[in-house]
């Protein structure tokens, strides 16, 4: 699957560049932000990201994050982002890795609330060790709980298959049962610009001809 991985400080950049931060860019712990990318790669996929520790943690969502409890979404993971990747909306270039165009579909914040057997708060860097983390999301479009569940496909030999997620969204208040719960990436509109990933390619390719 086609993924940016980390950005260059020269492509870091760029993405301050074309789309000023919002804010100093360094979050405390009551803020922790998060932002969901479509990406229109050799594959289009949706890129989930959540800030931990300093980075944005992330996964490539083949079909997109949902707010329906029925929809097991495959999320794998891909290489940690810096932070300012998330205000990241415009067009990778065709000789670097990922190339195609990006939307922000949704951004907003999180909060971790996975608890042990005894009901204790679980760092959220830890429940994602242990495989299985619990967050509310509060965006524009996504919101209440979600769950990242951490499993392994297995060779037939037996050998270790490479390390996947699942993404799932609670059956609480916000969830949704009579309508698919994720758009058609190629007419979703940015969170943040209200562009589409048409929109966003036909921009850049006018700023490249002047």
């Amino acid at each position: 699957m086609d993924c940016a991985g980390p950005a260059r400080p020269d492509r870091q950049a760029r993405i301050v560049r074309r789309i000023p931060a919002e804010g100093s860019g360094v979050d405390s712990d009551s803020t922790r932000r998060f932002v969901v990318q479509i990406h229109d790669a050799r594959r289009m996929h949706f890129d989930f990201r959540l800030e931990v520790d300093g980075v944005l943690k992330s996964w490539a969502v083949p079909r997109g994050p949902s707010d329906n409890p029925s929809d097991k979404r495959l999320a794998v993971p891909t290489d940690d982002h810096p932070l300012e990747y998330r205000e990241f909306e415009g067009v990778i270039p065709r000789d670097e890795q990922g190339s195609g165009a990006v939307i922000v579909w949704d951004q907003g914040t999180y909060s971790p609330t996975s608890h042990d057997l005894a009901g204790a708060p679980v760092p959220f860097p830890d429940s994602l060790e242990r495989g299985h983390a619990t967050f509310r999301l509060d965006g524009a479009k996504l919101h209440g709980e979600f769950a990242l569940t951490r499993f392994r496909i297995d060779d037939q030999d037996g050998t270790p298959g490479p390390e996947a997620w699942l993404l799932i969204k609670a059956d609480d208040r916000q969830a949704v049962h009579d309508r698919p719960g994720t758009p058609d990436p190629y007419h979703a509109r940015s969170a943040r610009t209200g562009r589409t990933l048409h929109q966003v390619a036909v921009a850049e390719r006018e700023d490249a001809a002047h």
